[in-house]
């Protein structure tokens, strides 16, 4: 399919599966297998964007991976956040391409030495408008809507008043724009609860591919796939 006959999908989340097994496999520890992961997603975010995609959404931390992945795991996803953070070239990435980056999750289960970090990328990004990427951190689907609801009713709303608008409005992803297309890597065939109110008519693509091994060619497999579909949302 050449360039001409794509529909580019504005909006894409990914779920960025497999460093695990890749590290495994490619016989590295956890810290280089997850580091290759973020390198890989630096490259993928600049790939997007040249596509002509307006924002994209990673699913980093789910609440669920904070509860029953190991303490030494989580200690080296933390530190390659807090690495992340300030590495020069990904904030070179980001002044570059002018991408806004934003932290989305209920942030109190992070440290605040991580949380410090990712604020400051925030803060530098604030006003850049061309591209948007949202990470996903400490983020459940089921938790972003018990938190709406709860914060709802701790507002006084009576609960005949509340609605699907009032409801959407008071997620901690309100302001994430329904994604066109989401990505899975490493063979998993489900969204394990990633943005339920915003992914019904999403198109999905999931991919063999671990996610450190997943290049520039599968994504664009990925959107020729997306291109071909017709998408009826309900009609």
């Amino acid at each position: 399919m050449s360039n001409r006959e794509l529909i580019i999908p504005a909006n894409v989340a990914l779920i960025p599966d497999g460093n695990r097994r890749w590290a495994k496999t490619n016989k590295m520890n956890l810290f280089n297998g997850y580091n290759y992961g973020i390198k890989k997603f630096v490259k993928f975010s600049l790939w997007l964007k040249s596509f002509g995609s307006k924002s994209l959404t990673v699913w980093a931390l789910s609440t669920e991976n904070i509860q029953k992945r190991t303490s030494q795991e989580l200690s080296i996803l933390y530190k390659l956040y807090v690495r992340a953070a300030y590495d020069k070239e990904i904030l070179k990435m980001l002044d570059d391409t002018q991408a806004r980056l934003k932290i989305i999750g209920n942030r109190k289960l992070i440290p605040k030495a991580v949380n410090k970090a990712l604020s400051s990328v925030e803060k530098r990004t604030a006003k850049y408008d061309k591209f948007y990427i949202n990470v996903l951190l400490a983020y459940g689907g089921h938790d972003d809507i018990l938190y709406a609801a709860k914060k709802l009713l701790a507002s006084g709303a009576a609960p005949r008043s509340i609605s699907e608008d009032s409801l959407k409005k008071n997620l901690r992803t309100a302001k994430i724009s329904d994604p066109d297309l989401i990505i899975r890597t490493s063979g998993e065939e489900r969204l394990s609860g990633l943005l339920p109110w915003q992914s019904s008519y999403s198109e999905l693509y999931f991919s063999n591919k671990y996610w450190p091994d997943f290049g520039k060619a599968d994504l664009s497999a990925a959107i020729s796939e997306f291109s071909r579909r017709k998408r009826r949302y309900g009609k």
